[in-house]
């Protein structure tokens, strides 16, 4: 059985993005689409939809969210087969629980300035911390439009996680489908301690974890498939910074989030919690088990 790309929808502006972005996404892996409404969610509705359906005034409920929803969806793709549901619990427990048997949850990221949007936001911030399978909030864009992949790259950080991350497999296999080049980004840093005023041993640490981190990702990078052409950058500062520069001309930021057995709190990295508030393009987020 093939699984799903999962979207949770809400009827807000991001929401309604993200359905777009989704449809097109669920075109392209040739998978169905599910759209989830969980009843909870109506006290986070903006006008979107009101404005969605022409009525202004119209009361909005949740048939109406996931009708207009699956509508948009179809409209946009008519090849794929679209299936909706409508639960009557809090957003976050629907959506991890539906990650188990998700290919991905798409989600919309919080906008700029309203109290909806700011709540929508914790809600993807949860879910990417606690899913099962990779969750993708869509960042770089508030206006109601999916933008399209242009930039012809996937990027992805690579960290000190072993060769072979889930996140890297993932980032590999999107790159592969768009026929895009992958961009592996390690960052790096020279410890304050480590730096010299000698002369002769000028630059002399920094260089060395250079290429210390050069040979990392080189391993890392290892097994990747012939067909996937690969560019490697090692950039010195901090992981986040260097992620969130890197968004700016990317169509899909790729990140790892290291999940715990029997811990139940946030999983999130500030590295992944960094991007997922502040990246310029949509950011996948992988799970990779411990």
């Amino acid at each position: 059985m093939e699984l799903p790309l999962v979207v949770g929808v809400d009827g807000s502006e991001p929401s309604l993005r993200a359905v777009d972005w989704a449809a097109d996404e669920a075109a392209l892996r040739g998978l169905p689409l599910r759209l989830v409404y969980a009843s909870l969610w109506e006290r986070y509705e903006g006008d979107a939809l009101a404005r969605e359906l022409g009525e202004p005034s119209h009361p909005v409920t949740a048939e109406d969210i996931v009708e207009t929803a699956a509508r948009r969806a179809r409209t946009r793709q008519p090849d794929v087969k679209v299936t909706t549901d409508l639960l009557p619990e809090e957003p976050e427990y629907v959506l991890v629980r539906e990650s188990r048997t998700a290919y991905a949850v798409v989600l919309g990221s919080r906008g700029r300035g309203s109290l909806a949007e700011a709540l929508l936001g914790s809600v993807s911030v949860t879910v990417a911390g606690h899913a099962h399978c990779p969750v993708i909030v869509l960042r770089g864009s508030h206006d109601n439009r999916a933008v399209p992949g242009r930039r012809g790259r996937v990027v992805v950080g690579v960290g000190e996680e072993p060769t072979g991350t889930a996140a890297l497999r993932f980032a590999v296999e999107e790159a592969r489908r768009r026929g895009v080049p992958l961009e592996a980004v390690r960052a790096w840093r020279c410890p304050a301690h480590e730096t010299t005023d000698h002369p002769l041993l000028a630059g002399t640490p920094a260089r060395l974890h250079e290429e210390k981190a050069a040979q990392a990702l080189e391993a890392a990078l290892r097994d990747v498939p012939a067909d996937v052409e690969v560019h490697r950058r090692t950039v010195e500062g901090h992981a986040r910074q260097v992620l969130l520069a890197a968004s700016a001309d990317a169509d899909l930021l790729v990140v790892g989030a290291r999940r715990r057995e029997g811990h139940a709190g946030l999983q999130l990295g500030r590295v992944a919690h960094g991007v997922l508030h502040h990246a310029r393009c949509p950011v996948a987020v992988v799970p990779h088990r411990a």
